[in-house]
Order: structure tokens, then C-alpha cells, then sequence
């Protein structure tokens, strides 16, 4: 790893999910962690703000249909007018089709997880700083970008949502907030799962992953670190293949780490087990998992052992090769941010692909929406990836169109993702 000193200080340099580390990082997160940990002070995952420079927009030559909406739409979940609602089986089989129903639903752009709390009632759990959306911890103190959890709602069938009160969910260990010990500047990407007797929320910090539980989606546990979850240099412990950060055409060498597995996570809980999925490794990603008895909580979770369930087998590609021809290839870097329903006789999961930088002076500027099931009943087991790849929209996609939350409800299926205009709308699937 290449390394720049400037005024006495080391500096380790890294791009796309991952942190950009000082020499005094190497402290554990907590005590009893026994893997150096590395995340003390470091700059989180980018993350575009609202109100950065613009989207690229995705090309023209395949629009994504829409739908009008009504003036003074009927609260509830209808399909558009003339249509049926499909399910991911008809769409998976070539018989739907996504329509951009609402195109701005009051999510900012970026990393959230949104479920159905019955009636006409949708929660959605998304990080937001002071910059983006006035949070300040329980502390009072403002919150730095990307931010902590916070929690927004929807009363009217999930067409517009609120942040009631911008304020972290999670309260820190004493005031004024560490962010070393609360993760405050950085709880990103978090993903959540509701049972009858607890609710399950994961995020990243810096690569590594964090458990939390809560009795009613309100008020949470402390955090607890997924074991194995994290990003490392060889000195610190060798890695298996699909964890491995190899070379990418356009990213210099000294600019990357040794090993990751972590990153923007996912969840899933049936019955008493409990899935975290994660990123492994980059250039090829990989989406890996780790499960366990949910009623033990992160101690319980052990590294699946079909791993990894997939990967970006067809690499980088042509280099030249941009836009809507570049789309199998769109998965490259890293594979991340699963979000997995069941339907039928298979899980689904949608998943963000990053094909990296189009050239050595950029970041991260190729982005899809990937969709992949398990081919038997079993999580833990091989999976299939959709050959029409990616979903929604061409490279070089929008930032956040990855972070999908797939939302059923009855017979609808919704999917909550960056729009054509780099708001954050709904998507609904219906039959051709």
C-alpha cells in the first residue's frame, strides 16, 4: 500500500466504500475487539450530497414508462390505471416491467431501507447528516455528512415521506458524542428487519458492520460488531480468494487495501435465523453472507458456507467500452447493499453493482441495479443472477440507484430507488 507523509503524519489512501485511514486508527472499536480495527478518523464511504455537481443522467435510448399522477391521487396501494400489479417471479420470467410511479418521494437521494407498518403506514430508516437534512444527535449537536440513523414516515401509502424528528436514533454512550464509540459521523447504508418479538438493524462504519435490536423500531440497543466484518492489509491477517481487493484498470495500486468483507449490508430473518449479507473483496466483488440464531444476536453469526453466493465473473471488460455497452460488466468493483424478500419458491434480491471509475482521475462514476435469486429454497446455497442486468436504468446509472428497498404489500411489489432526476421515487411492477 503506497503511502504520503505530510507534516510528520502517514496517510493511507483509498477510494470507492472504503475509509481513508491515519496511522492512530489501528485502535480497536471497543474493547475485546481482537481484529485492529481501523476506523477512528476516517473520512466514510462517499456519498454525494443533494446538492453536489449533477447526476449522470442515464441514456435516452431505453426511458423507464411512467405514470401520470393523478391531481389528488386515492389514498391506498392501487395499480396505475389500466394495469395489473406483477410479482419479481413475472418480471424474472419476461412477462413485467418497472413504471416510475412517483418521482420524488421526500427521501433524500443516497441509502435507506423502507418497510410496511400496516394501514397506510411506511417507516424508512435512511443516515442523514445536518448538511442534508438539519440532524443534530441526542446530544443536540449537529451531526457531520453522511451521518446517523433517522427514521421517516409515510401516512399516505408511501407516496411522500417525513423526517418528524431530525435527530439520531440511536443515543450515544455520554454527551457530547465520540465518534469513535458511537459511530455518529457514520451509520450508513442501514438495512432493517421487523419480527414479532425484535427488530434487527445492521449499518457500516467504515467497512465494518454493526448489529442493533430494538422491541418496537423505536428505541435500540448499543451496537455489536459482526465478527470478520472489516477491511484489511496483509500485515494484519492473510484473506480468502473472494476477499481479496485486486487490480482495477483504473485505479491506482497504492490507492487500494489487501481485503474486505463488509462494506453497505444487507438483511434477512426467517424464522430463528439471521442473515447479514456483505461485500467481499473487490475487483471482482462478490456478495457473500453470514448467518446465525437471531436470539443470539452478532455473537451468534458465522460466515456462510456457500461463499460467495456470487460474483462479477465477466471482469472490467473493454476498456473503451462506455454507456449502455458497458451494462455486463456494470458489477466489476463491488457488489454490495442487498435487499432480499421472498417470493414463491425463491429469494430475491436486488443488489448495487459499481463497475468503478471510467478513467485513473475520477471516483466511482459507473453505477446498476442488480437483481439475482437463489435457485433452490436456501439462502445459504447457490444463486442465479437475472440476465437482463442491470435493472431500471443503463450505465452509467445514477448515484443511489443501487440502494434499492423492495417494499410487498399485498399484491404490490414497490421498489424505492434514485429516479431520473437524482430524487429518490417509487418504482412499481406490473404486468407487460
Amino acid at each position: 500500500m503506497s503511502k504520503f507523509v505530510l507534516g510528520g503524519l502517514v496517510l493511507l489512501l483509498s477510494v470507492g466504500c472504503t475509509p481513508v485511514l491515519t496511522t492512530d486508527m489501528f485502535e480497536a472499536i471497543e474493547m475485546g475487539d481482537e481484529e485492529p480495527t481501523a476506523v477512528a478518523q476516517h473520512l466514510p464511504s462517499p456519498t454525494p450530497l443533494p446538492t453536489s455537481s449533477p447526476l449522470p443522467a442515464p441514456p435516452t435510448s431505453t426511458p423507464i414508462p411512467t405514470v401520470t399522477p393523478s391531481p389528488t391521487p386515492e389514498i391506498g396501494f392501487y395499480p396505475p390505471k389500466g394495469r395489473q400489479f406483477a410479482t419479481l417471479e413475472d418480471f424474472w420470467n419476461g412477462h413485467a416491467e418497472w413504471l416510475l410511479e412517483i418521482h420524488d418521494t421526500g427521501l433524500p437521494i443516497g441509502e435507506s431501507d423502507t418497510v410496511y407498518r400496516g394501514g397506510n403506514e411506511l417507516w424508512s430508516y435512511l443516515h442523514a447528516s445536518y448538511q442534508s437534512a438539519g440532524v443534530v444527535d441526542q446530544c443536540g449537536d449537529p451531526v457531520p455528512f453522511p451521518g446517523c440513523t433517522t427514521r421517516w414516515i409515510s401516512l399516505d401509502a408511501g407516496r411522500s415521506f417525513t423526517l418528524i424528528e431530525p435527530v439520531c436514533l440511536f443515543p450515544c454512550a455520554s454527551c457530547p458524542c465520540d465518534n469513535r464509540r458511537d459511530h455518529i459521523a457514520q451509520q450508513q447504508y442501514p438495512r432493517v428487519a421487523f419480527t414479532p418479538e425484535e427488530v434487527y438493524l445492521v449499518y457500516e462504519f467504515g467497512a465494518y458492520n454493526y448489529l442493533r435490536t430494538s422491541p418496537d423500531g423505536l428505541n435500540w440497543s448499543d451496537h455489536a460488531h459482526i465478527k470478520g466484518t472489516w477491511i484489511w492489509t496483509y500485515p494484519y491477517g492473510s484473506c480468502k480468494p473472494y476477499e481479496l481487493i485486486r487490480h482495477h484498470p483504473n485505479i491506482f495500486a497504492g490507492q487500494e487495501w489487501d481485503c474486505l468483507a463488509g462494506g453497505p449490508p444487507g438483511i434477512y430473518v426467517e424464522g430463528d435465523m439471521l442473515y447479514i449479507f456483505v461485500a467481499l473483496g473487490k475487483a471482482p466483488g462478490h456478495m457473500g453472507c453470514y448467518k446465525g440464531n437471531r436470539f443470539l444476536g452478532a455473537a451468534g453469526l458465522r460466515e456462510c458456507d456457500n461463499n460467495p453466493l456470487f460474483g462479477a465473473e465477466l471482469g472490467y471488460g473493454p476498456r473503451e467500452v462506455m454507456g449502455a455497452e458497458a451494462n455486463p460488466y456494470f458489477e466489476f468493483r463491488t457488489i454490495s447493499s442487498a435487499d432480499v424478500v421472498r417470493v414463491g419458491n425463491h429469494y430475491y434480491m436486488t443488489y448495487e453493482g459499481i463497475r468503478g471509475p471510467s478513467n485513473p482521475f475520477v471516483v466511482d462514476d459507473q453505477f446498476g441495479l442488480g437483481l439475482a435469486r437463489s435457485v433452490t429454497l436456501e439462502i445459504d446455497g447457490p444463486w442465479e443472477k437475472y440476465p437482463g442486468n442491470p435493472i431500471i436504468m443503463d450505465l452509467p446509472g445514477n448515484v443511489g440507484v443501487g440502494h434499492a428497498d423492495i417494499v410487498l404489500i399485498g399484491e404490490a411489489t414497490y421498489l424505492y430507488t434514485a429516479t431520473l432526476e437524482g430524487t429518490r421515487g417509487r418504482y412499481v411492477l406490473v404486468r407487460k
